[in-house]
């Protein structure tokens, strides 16, 4: 039998956070993941150059039932204090845009400088270790794993959620929460491209896989975002996408602005007094990609030279490309969804210490929690500020 003070399932971002954390507190820590490898997330986020954090966190970068919880551990663990990390471990980064954070090099620089402070701090690691029962005793905690009965006063979910199932993602942490009273809000697939099945809408997607278009203002259900979108041959992915589906319903419409930066109507106005002659296409042409101009003059407009177009034709033709709408078929789903929308009910934890309020020494962080952020390093930093602020009394 294998006796700690604490004992963290989940050697992701969260989990790796808690366990360097605590175990600076002077605190033995085990840290269990039944993965080969920490960190798997870590590794494969960003591009491979890990989004590490944003530099403009705050409250409203995040979704959940309960939007003030996530306040009390971004306040006491700020992406500052992340940075601050980053820097103690020499490791280059660069603002990419927008305040998301990334490594110069590669992401295992980011797993490295954790797994250098769990070691330095006396972390016991033991990754390829399940847990198959977890029990309630008089003094805390008692786990049935791989590699043995273990025991400890304090336990913390740590397992994410469904995102990604490639990489060892399960529902674990959810089945533990109910198993000791806490209700897991529904989940779903978020940060996750769109599928579309309308015959003309992928026919014009395939067409154009693999085409970005830079600036675009995406709306749904009240939320806009404004970045790239892509073209895939099933739908449509990118940035702006990414962001809009985490409030994406299935059956809502939503609103793709393709060229926001422009008064559209005054500019086509311009475009037929300055150069008559030149058809509608050409014009586009300098908007979008050739072949993408091509495509929409095809498909959309009946492409002819601009001294042709009433005034009301040009006002349509403008409304079309700034307020395209349409309806997704559904998702990707969690196969490639950066995050789990819903989870643990944060209303049954307590947001200062990620306690269960259910059943003492019993500690939720990170993902598993309803608690997801926006694109761009916001749920790292949600995973860096819960897993510091459990450890602080486990």
């Amino acid at each position: 039998m294998t006796v700690t003070d604490v004992v963290i399932i989940g050697a992701g971002a969260a989990g790796l956070m808690c366990a360097l954390s605590a175990a600076a507190r002077g605190r033995q820590v085990l840290l269990l993941d039944h993965a080969n490898k920490a960190g798997k997330k870590i590794l494969m986020s960003g591009g491979g150059r890990c989004n590490f954090t944003n530099l403009y966190t705050e409250p409203a970068n995040f979704l959940s039932n309960n939007p003030h919880f996530c306040k009390s551990a971004l306040a006491r663990y700020s992406q500052w204090d992340f940075i601050a990390l980053v820097g103690k471990h020499g490791v280059p980064y660069h603002e990419k845009k927008l305040g998301q954070l990334f490594c110069d090099n590669k992401s295992s620089d980011i797993l490295g400088l954790l797994l250098a402070e769990c070691d330095a701090a006396g972390v016991s690691l033991r990754l390829d270790t399940t847990v198959s029962q977890v029990d309630k005793t008089d003094s805390g905690y008692r786990l049935h794993s791989s590699a043995g009965p273990v025991s400890c006063a304090s336990l913390v979910i740590a397992t994410g959620g469904l995102s990604i199932p490639t990489l060892g993602a399960s529902g674990f942490g959810y089945q533990i929460a109910r198993q000791f009273g806490h209700q897991v809000l529904p989940t779903r697939a978020g940060l996750v491209p769109f599928t579309l099945t309308d015959p003309a809408l992928k026919a014009l997607c395939g067409e154009l896989s693999g085409t970005s278009v830079e600036d675009c203002l995406v709306s749904c259900n009240g939320q806009s975002f404004r970045e790239n979108i892509l073209f895939t041959h099933r739908g449509l992915s990118g940035p702006a996408i990414l962001q809009i589906s985490s409030f994406w319903q299935p059956g809502d419409e939503i609103e793709i602005n393709l060229l926001p930066h422009l008064d559209l109507p005054a500019w086509f106005l311009q475009q037929q007094a300055e150069r008559p002659n030149s058809e509608l296409r050409t014009l586009l042409a300098e908007l979008f990609t050739k072949k993408m101009a091509g495509l929409l003059a095809d498909q959309w407009f009946d492409s002819k030279p601009m001294k042709q177009y009433s005034p009301g034709e040009l006002r349509s033709i403008a409304e079309r490309l700034a307020c395209w709408r349409l309806v997704p078929a559904g998702t990707e789903g969690y196969r490639t969804a950066e995050v789990t929308l819903g989870g643990v009910d944060t209303g049954e934890v307590s947001s200062k210490t990620l306690e269960s309020l259910k059943s003492p020494g019993l500690y939720f962080i990170g993902e598993v929690l309803d608690v997801t952020g926006h694109l761009g390093g916001f749920n790292f930093q949600w995973a860096w500020a819960s897993g510091y602020a459990a450890a602080q009394y486990v």
